[in-house]
């Protein structure tokens, strides 16, 4: 016999992290119960079943909302089997209600299977059965589908054999193709994953680029900004010592060819100071201050920078674009194989 772990509601969870919103359902964690098995048989190490509640008409009720619970899980699943037992319990309203629901978002994976198949006695019984049930289904206008199919299914019983034709292996192979479905568009993600991988960080690789490329243009124009706006009080200081110190003093502190420089690069300036009185003189020291003040900040604004990558950040980047490119995707095949083989038991090899 298959070793088997059984584990609590919590447990279940810790187990299977995607099940964490059931505690968002109240009493839905203390009625979780689930076992472990070992078997990898039928690929079965890759299949994960969740039984619901019974349903039934009458005063019976539970401590959660069933139906939402099993609607929840209903949009994880990959399949959504209904079985119908002989005893015809499983046409209660209460189950079709809900199965009409699922089948509403869900039809693409729901599957009816007759269960317990052996019990529903001779062949015409058995037809009987199973044309009862796809009358009731066929009266609700959400389940009234062409095509519609119900294997027979029981669990084979030595003492207790039957002629009845068991389609139980259809099942198991249903679920087969399903697992190598879900694998196949898994690892098909995983290369799609694996592009947008290395787009992003080709992206941020192009972007810090950009960035640095701005900056640098942004350093320039701060630079000159900030030099234009030195170069203003610098003349008006320059001008202040040329009024104040005669030029046979600066000739003989500067020399004769800066003094004469000096007097050049003045000339424009006292012009346009004589230009105005003693009254507007005021004036027009204060507007170069204001062109001052105003160049500084305009310097500041354009010397802003955008934040880029270190070395240390890019190397990383290329590092994970390298690993995703070269190891990752081109593993597709191998991972892919991997799988199989670890749903196949050794009797099956």
């Amino acid at each position: 016999m298959d070793e088997r772990e059984s584990l609590s509601g919590n447990a279940t969870l810790h187990l299977y992290p995607h099940f964490e919103p059931l505690r968002q359902q109240p009493g839905v964690v203390d009625y979780l119960q689930t076992e472990i098995s070992t078997s990898k048989q039928k690929k079965f190490s890759l299949v994960c079943f969740v039984d619901s509640p019974g349903l039934v008409d009458g005063d019976m009720k539970y401590p959660f909302d069933v139906n939402e619970a099993i609607e929840w899980i209903g949009n994880l699943s990959d399949l959504i089997f209904v079985f119908f037992d002989p005893m015809g319990q499983a046409l209660c309203k209460r189950t079709l209600n809900l199965v009409e629901s699922l089948n509403h978002e869900h039809a693409d994976k729901i599957h009816y299977f007759l269960s317990k198949a052996d019990e529903a006695g001779s062949e015409s019984d058995r037809q009987r059965v199973m044309m009862q049930i796809v009358q009731e289904l066929c009266k609700r206008p959400g389940l009234n589908r062409t095509g519609f199919d119900m294997p027979t299914i029981y669990v084979p019983n030595p003492n207790k054999p039957s002629r009845c034709n068991n389609q139980i292996e259809d099942v198991c192979k249903q679920v087969e193709k399903t697992i190598n479905h879900t694998i196949q568009n898994t690892l098909n993600s995983l290369e799609k994953d694996c592009e947008a991988i290395a787009q992003l960080v080709d992206k941020n690789i192009e972007n810090d680029g950009n960035a640095r490329s701005y900056n640098m243009k942004a350093t320039f124009k701060g630079v000159v900004l900030m030099n234009l706006a030195l170069v203003f009080p610098f003349i008006a200081v320059l001008a202040l010592i040329a009024s104040m110190v005669s030029q046979d003093t600066l000739i003989s502190m500067l020399g004769l060819d800066v003094t004469e420089m000096i007097y050049i690069v003045l000339n424009p300036v006292q012009r346009i100071w004589r230009l105005f009185s003693e009254d507007y003189q005021l004036y027009f020291i204060g507007g170069i201050c204001i062109i001052t003040v105003s160049l500084i900040i305009l310097a500041k604004l354009q010397s802003r920078k955008k934040p880029t990558l270190t070395r240390k950040q890019k190397r990383i980047l290329l590092e994970h674009r390298e690993y995703v490119q070269g190891y990752v995707r081109d593993k597709k095949k191998i991972l892919y194989n991997d799988y199989l083989k670890q749903s196949i038991a050794e009797l099956d090899l």
